[in-house]
C-alpha cells in the first residue's frame, strides 16, 4: 500500500500513486490549513460508498465528504477513471488531476454548472494539462 502523509494531506492507495500534484491542488482549491484524505478505492468499495451515501447504484469516478469547514475526504476510483480518460480528451494522469480538482471544488462549495466548468478549466490550466479541454459530460 502506498501512502504520503503531509501535516494536512494524507494520500492512500494500493498501488503506485499517480503523477499528481495533490498538495498543490489542495492548497491552490482549499487552502494550506484544510485537512484532507485522498484515498483510491477498488470499484466495489466505490459503488457501496456511493450507495449508502448518496443513494446512487453505480460505481463512481470520484466522490467528495466534507467533514467539517475545514476538513474533507476524496475517494477516486481508478479502474472508472481508466475506463474514462480517453472519452474526456485528457491523458490518463490529467484525468486523474481533473477528479481531484473537480472533487476539492466540490468540497469547496461548488455545484456543477458553468462555473464550477470554467474553475476547473483554470486549475487544469494551472496543473498540467496540456488544453484544458473536457469535452465529455461528467458522471460520478
Amino acid at each position: 500500500m502506498a501512502t504520503i502523509e503531509t501535516s494536512r494531506l494524507t494520500i492512500r492507495s494500493k498501488g503506485t500513486l499517480p503523477r499528481v500534484p495533490f498538495e498543490r491542488i489542495k492548497n491552490a482549491i482549499l487552502g494550506k490549513e484544510y485537512d484532507l484524505s485522498v484515498t483510491f478505492l477498488s470499484p466495489v468499495e466505490a459503488l457501496a460508498l456511493n450507495i449508502a451515501h448518496r443513494g446512487k447504484d453505480y460505481t463512481p469516478n470520484t466522490l467528495s465528504f466534507p467533514l467539517t469547514k475545514t476538513s474533507g475526504e476524496i475517494i477516486i476510483c481508478r479502474s472508472v477513471a481508466r475506463t474514462q480518460y480517453k472519452d474526456f480528451n485528457l491523458s490518463y494522469d490529467d484525468y486523474l488531476t481533473f477528479l481531484f480538482i473537480h472533487s476539492a471544488l466540490h468540497l469547496k462549495g461548488y455545484e456543477h454548472g458553468s462555473t464550477m466548468e470554467r474553475k476547473e478549466k483554470e486549475f487544469l490550466k494551472l496543473f498540467s494539462a496540456p488544453n484544458g479541454k473536457i469535452t465529455h459530460q461528467r458522471r460520478h
